[in-house]
């Protein structure tokens, strides 16, 4: 046997004990979505939304509060334009079924703006046999986080609609079985073979 060949043999012996002196599990992939606030939870995002009272809170206090969309990430601005499409005018719903403060940004023209954010922490874990994931035949990925959104609309400056929800709590189970492993989709590998 040549020198590099014996090399390599002896890398992936190593690479192989080692995978197994450090638990499979833990070489299993893991993935992390997170959208960077001010806030490390939903209960910390919604309690920061439930204090802004409308008719009273100014643009500065959203600012100094940490929801300001030129200082803090992942606030959008929406202009009018985008508020009248999120909410028509002359819908289902008569204008004076509306929310007052809703109404008062409708009817208030290029006046009225408003900020957006969507918010998560999503984590996907995969769990179980290194091995049969590795080779396709059983695959599970624990999902966990939250997610939050929120719509805070302003006219001349003061707070007059605030709405927000999203899910406090991600529980998810994702589970793959392939009896055939990595050969259950080789139709799709080589095709015009089967017809």
């Amino acid at each position: 046997m040549r020198a590099s060949t014996v090399g390599w043999l002896r890398s992936m012996a190593c690479v192989i004990a080692a995978s197994g002196l450090a638990g499979c599990a833990e070489l299993l992939p893991k993935e992390h979505n997170e959208v960077e606030s001010p806030w490390p939870g939903f209960g910390e995002a919604r309690m920061a939304i439930e204090r802004i009272e409308p008719f009273k809170t100014t643009r500065a206090e959203l600012n100094t509060a940490g929801i300001d969309p030129y200082a803090t990430p992942n606030v959008v601005l929406l202009t009018y334009s985008d508020i009248i499409l999120r909410f028509p005018i002359g819908g289902s719903v008569p204008p004076e079924r509306l929310d007052r403060g809703l109404r008062e940004c409708l009817y208030a023209g290029k006046a009225c703006y408003g900020y957006a954010m969507n918010l998560k922490d999503v984590k996907r874990d995969r769990t179980g046999n290194f091995w049969l994931d590795s080779l396709q035949f059983h695959r599970k990925t624990d999902v966990s986080g939250w997610t939050f959104n929120a719509l805070i609309l302003l006219v001349d400056d003061v707070v007059v609609y605030t709405l927000y929800g999203g899910q406090p709590l991600i529980r998810e189970v994702e589970t793959n079985r392939q009896p055939l492993g990595p050969l259950q989709n080789w139709g799709d590998a080589i095709p015009g073979l089967v017809r």
